[in-house]
């Protein structure tokens, strides 16, 4: 049931990510309905990841000691009625305190997803498998901008809320009846739990590895949230585009990036089949793909607005070749009785990136009146990422 399981969390990853990033779609409606500056609604849109943050180190605690199936299950219940609740929602605060409540509930999506791929799937096979689950949280913003956007057109943003998070709650049928509880579990790992001694918070801590993981999953994600929360607005912005034609641009980006994880996933774990170097090919493909993402900046400086909306696509979709490959290396670093930590130690890097990417982008929106030094922000940490990957990440410093 290995695959038919990494099938069902992929689905329940872009259903989270449909609920994440629906504000962001609806976020000129809401803006005019609540009457939200640009720094209060990029508060707002950091909001989901303040306590999301903050939880996933605990969330990853949790599903190392109680399995992946029913901390899930009561998770995706919890959060699915939040996002509906979104609907009744009539002020900047109870805006402010349903995001807050949704990055709870989600907080325990990719600590759990992450542990059950590392203690099932092998180095030759765990890129794929990874591949296929993040494309989740990108197809996850490609279909949830376009129907977002025509549900608000066609019904408003309340009833946009709510049918986009009632409606996912069949989801939990097949979870509850496929899915096997795994706490502790066998692992088709070259890794077994029970042969890996543990180690200290203080090892993780003094780990140029585990610094170098948290410091470029950051700068990774700081451009895809950027991308997520305020490309919408950015293009209509910048170059006038429909709500409904921006979704769509939005639905290309991230579907390419989606479409290039799976790509990216499987050939580096071909490679590495036929005996290559597992970290240094997965190395090459995030860097690669960092390199890639650059591009934006072409985009930003262009003054034609094809080539701005060719590079929005180009850059975000090249980025995914690092997308299987940079979580799988942490895997591949790291000892397999503390996947669950230090999934969530990563995903904490990616969740301040949620924090800083859509409150910083809207603090110099609105002291700039334009999205040119939001770019260059994101071209820093493109950078930054790369140094990470050539000078920390390396395998002489792997946690065994």
């Amino acid at each position: 049931m290995r695959w038919p399981v990494v099938g069902l969390l992929t689905v329940g990853v872009v259903i989270a990510y449909i609920d994440r990033i629906n504000l962001s779609t609806a976020l000129p409606a809401v803006r005019q309905s609540l009457s939200l500056t640009a720094e209060s609604a990029g508060v707002v849109l950091s909001a989901f990841f303040w306590f999301y943050a903050a939880l996933q180190v605990p969330a990853g605690w949790v599903v190392d000691r109680f399995g992946v199936k029913w901390p899930y299950t009561a998770a995706f219940l919890f959060w699915s009625l939040v996002s509906a609740s979104t609907a009744l929602v009539a002020t900047f605060t109870g805006l402010l305190a349903v995001r807050l409540l949704l990055g709870i509930g989600e907080s325990i999506v990719t600590p759990a997803s992450l542990r059950y791929i590392g203690l099932h799937f092998p180095e030759k096979q765990r890129g794929l498998a990874l591949g296929i689950y993040f494309s989740g949280t990108k197809y996850g913003p490609a279909i949830g901008a376009p129907l977002a956007a025509y549900l608000v057109r066609d019904y408003g943003w309340q009833r946009m809320f709510l049918l986009t998070g009632a409606g996912c709650l069949l989801w939990l049928i097949p979870w509850v009846l496929l899915v096997q509880n795994d706490a502790g579990g066998n692992s088709s790992s070259k890794h077994s739990e029970a042969s890996v001694p543990s180690f200290s918070w203080r090892v993780m801590a003094s780990s140029p590895v585990m610094w170098g993981t948290f410091l470029a999953t950051f700068c990774y994600m700081y451009f895809v949230y950027f991308c997520m929360t305020w490309m919408p607005t950015y293009f209509k912005d910048r170059h006038g585009l429909s709500l409904t034609n921006s979704g769509w641009y939005t639905f290309m980006s991230f579907g390419g990036m989606a479409t290039i994880a799976i790509a990216g996933g499987f050939l580096a774990d071909r490679l590495i089949a036929r005996g290559w170097n597992a970290v240094k090919v997965r190395k090459t493909f995030i860097i690669v793909g960092f390199l890639l993402a650059f591009t934006e900046i072409i985009g930003a400086v262009a003054d034609s607005a094809p080539a701005t909306l060719f590079f929005a696509v180009f850059s975000l979709s090249g980025l995914g070749l690092a997308t299987a490959n940079y979580w799988a290396l942490t895997q591949t670093l790291v000892p397999a009785r503390a996947l669950g930590r230090v999934a969530g130690i990563q995903n904490t890097a990616a969740s301040l990136a949620g924090i800083a990417a859509p409150w910083i982008t809207g603090w110099l929106v609105e002291q700039t009146g334009k999205f040119n030094a939001p770019l260059a922000a994101v071209g820093f940490w493109l950078v930054l990422g790369i140094g990470c990957y050539l000078f920390l990440v390396r395998e002489k410093y792997a946690l065994r």
